[in-house]
């Protein structure tokens, strides 16, 4: 969950790079160049080099010139998201690739990663297409079967939580609720596509826009920590958050899933991790952080798996530095749980400054060459 929310027209702007379109790699012959458009960004201006490419991979060479923490998406004329760069500080550079076919889009900077973003057309035309490495396709399938396997495994274990809230049992609905958030957050980028669903169920206090009704997973979890009590609301709460993370769960199949969408994404709950997970942000009344830092790791892990045998060929230095760096961030894990297979984490409040640098430590070592990922994969 991101750190600040947006209204539901605003947040489908917002959503992950897993719904960056299902477009075949080009082959078209043009120089590394032609395939980068440079992106400035300031706190009123978002200038880009080029206006129109052909379709195919393409790369945001982004700059932040500006005072203000920035974001960088290439948006669908509706406003879902092909892909995006968030938490891009002032003075740093980033670069994305992302995959497009021939239409209008628009590239947006979002200084201070909030509103519509300052918005620049992109017209992308016909290129010559051709037939996407068919290993690339098998991990798109994987990864969507992946995607919907744990939205249906999720569901039971909210109803699990639900029903503890409904039955006013609070020790219950405490134990239930960490368990019933893993599946969201492996998969959190296809579910935050979806843009409306997201700010409904997995929004924070200090993410609600002004008139909006603060529902979903951390509402209830206000209330079983700090406040210590089941209310009447709280259980109207309660189905509405099976209500719609069922929606959820109906559309994760039609989410528009692409290599470099998967990789993106994968980068993107690395993000997650580092701006919500290691601060004690996310989980600020129940300190079941680390078992969401868990769950946004297996997700990431996921999509890097099934895009290695490419990116293996492409890069193997690189695959050898992913594998290092899992590996090592899930050895800091391990510290915190009784064994490898329980999600049952020390608490988040016990850990002190220390461990948090190291595990804040472990998510950069990884999440560098991590955003690596989608250009390897798109070579």
């Amino acid at each position: 969950m991101r750190a600040a929310r947006l209204s539901v027209v605003t947040a489908v702007a917002m959503a992950t790079a897993l719904t960056a379109v299902t477009a075949c790699t080009s082959k078209s012959g043009d120089e590394d160049g032609e395939r980068v458009i440079a992106v400035t960004a300031t706190d009123s201006k978002c200038e880009t080099s080029k206006k129109e490419i052909s379709a195919g991979h393409v790369e945001l060479a982004i700059e932040n010139k500006g005072s203000k923490v920035t974001e960088v998406y290439i948006l669908f004329p509706d406003d879902r998201v092909v892909s995006e760069r968030e938490n891009i500080g002032p003075g740093t550079k980033q670069r994305v690739t992302a995959e497009v076919k021939a239409g209008a889009y628009e590239i947006a900077c979002k200084p201070g990663m909030k509103g519509d973003g300052i918005r620049q057309d992109l017209k992308v035309t016909g290129g010559s297409a051709a037939e996407r490495d068919p290993r690339l396709d098998k991990a798109v399938a994987a990864y969507r079967s992946y995607a919907q396997a744990q939205a249906d495994e999720t569901l039971p274990k909210v109803a699990t939580f639900v029903a503890a809230v409904k039955a006013g049992d609070l020790e219950a609905a405490k134990r239930a609720y960490a368990p019933s958030r893993i599946g969201w957050e492996r998969t959190e980028p296809v579910a935050e596509s979806f843009g409306d669903i997201d700010p409904k169920v997995d929004v924070r206090a200090d993410g609600l826009e002004a008139g909006q009704k603060w529902t979903g997973w951390h509402r209830l979890e206000k209330a079983l920590w700090q406040d210590k009590k089941i209310g009447a609301e709280e259980k109207t709460l309660a189905d509405q958050l099976v209500t719609d993370l069922t929606d959820w769960q109906k559309r994760v199949g039609k989410a528009e899933i692409s290599p470099t969408s998967m990789a993106n994404g994968a980068k993107e709950l690395l993000d997650e991790v580092a701006t919500g997970k290691v601060t004690g942000e996310e989980e600020r009344y129940s300190h079941t952080d680390l078992v969401d830092f868990k769950a946004n790791i297996e997700g990431a892990q996921k999509s890097y798996e099934l895009l290695k045998p490419v990116a293996q060929e492409n890069d193997p230095a690189l695959v050898t530095e992913l594998d290092k760096q899992f590996a090592a961030l899930n050895a800091l894990l391990d510290a915190y749980r009784p064994n490898a297979t329980s999600y049952e984490f020390t608490s988040y409040d016990k850990v002190g400054a220390a461990d948090r640098k190291k595990l804040s430590d472990g998510v950069n070592a990884l999440a560098e060459p991590l955003s690596k990922l989608a250009a390897a994969v798109a070579k």
